[in-house]
């Protein structure tokens, strides 16, 4: 993301170390009011100490950005240092039901305090010498927002990424039905994320229970087509190579009919109509014998006379 602080192109060098020898020198009393803001107070709760620290290296990462005279430059080396402390700090007020712009709204109330130290620095606060140095700084704080908003979207984008990897795999769980035989129920769209999530679990799965038998159960999923077909073809693959025999379940009619339609071949993947099927297969390979729970207990009646 390539943001500028201002349409102008702001050269300031002189003013820009004014301010990094300001902020080296003010750093202690730039902390000290910092940890009272809102960003900084509400996410260090723990300790008053540790917002003042957080103020201290804050403002040491400025100090080195006006060293360098790239007060509007986000990818300035001295905000690498503070870059993944003001992600959290942004995350963690995120996490409370701050949006965005109020976030950036207490990033950009930060400035006041250190403008006004700065102000006291000069004889006449508003002499030509001092508005230069304060509009350096106005500069910087407003590049430090931009590098903040910058983290914070991309923690939010990991964050996303990260739940969607969870809610994957809790949306996949793999079922032990029997001794080495395991199932897996898939529910909903399955699409290539999915499908690997899917694929690695049942490995696992299979080696776990050192399982014969994998069941892959499409009850749930809505539609087949040749790209959900062709993942189901390489599960089956993979669990083939681990030694295992997989069975797909769950074809209701409307599914093979448009299996058939896209000319899909399945020829090589052992196929039952629902689970109950699948696992009566896989059962009577392993010569287990099922019997209907009536007929059983004819069975016993009939032994006891």
């Amino acid at each position: 993301m390539q943001v500028s602080v201002s349409e102008e192109n702001v050269e300031q060098e002189p003013a820009a170390h004014q301010v990094s020898a300001f902020l080296e020198r003010r750093r202690e009393q730039i902390a000290q009011r910092w940890a009272d803001a809102a960003l900084f107070r509400t996410v260090f709760t723990v300790s008053r100490d540790e917002a003042v620290e957080a103020g201290r290296a804050v403002t040491a990462a400025l100090a080195a950005v006006a060293a360098t005279g790239r007060l509007d430059d986000l990818r300035a080396p001295g905000f690498e240092a503070v870059r993944d402390q003001l992600g959290r700090m942004a995350a963690s007020r995120a996490r409370t039901g701050i949006d965005s712009d109020g976030v950036a709204g207490e990033v950009a109330a930060l400035r006041e305090p250190v403008t006004e130290l700065l102000r006291a620095e000069f004889p006449e606060p508003y002499a030509p010498e001092a508005q230069e140095a304060v509009l350096a700084l106005t500069v910087l704080m407003g590049t430090l927002r931009l590098v903040v908003m910058e983290t914070t979207v991309s923690a939010g984008e990991e964050l996303i990424a990260r739940q969607r990897e969870q809610l994957h795999e809790v949306a996949t769980p793999v079922i032990k039905l029997w001794e080495s035989t395991v199932a897996v129920p898939l529910i909903g769209t399955l699409d290539s994320a999915r499908s690997q999530v899917v694929m690695e679990s049942l490995l696992d799965a299979i080696v776990a229970e050192r399982a014969r038998y994998a069941i892959l159960d499409i009850t749930g999923v809505p539609t087949v087509d040749s790209l959900v077909a062709q993942h189901l073809m390489k599960t089956v693959a993979a669990a083939r190579l681990m030694g295992a025999e997989c069975i797909v379940s769950g074809i209701r009619p409307a599914i093979a009919q448009t299996i058939v339609h896209l000319g899909i071949d399945l020829g090589t993947v052992l196929t039952r109509s629902s689970l109950e099927d699948a696992l009566a297969y896989a059962l009577s390979e392993q010569g287990v014998e099922i019997a209907p729970l009536r007929a059983a207990g004819a069975a016993a009646d009939a032994g006891t006379r």
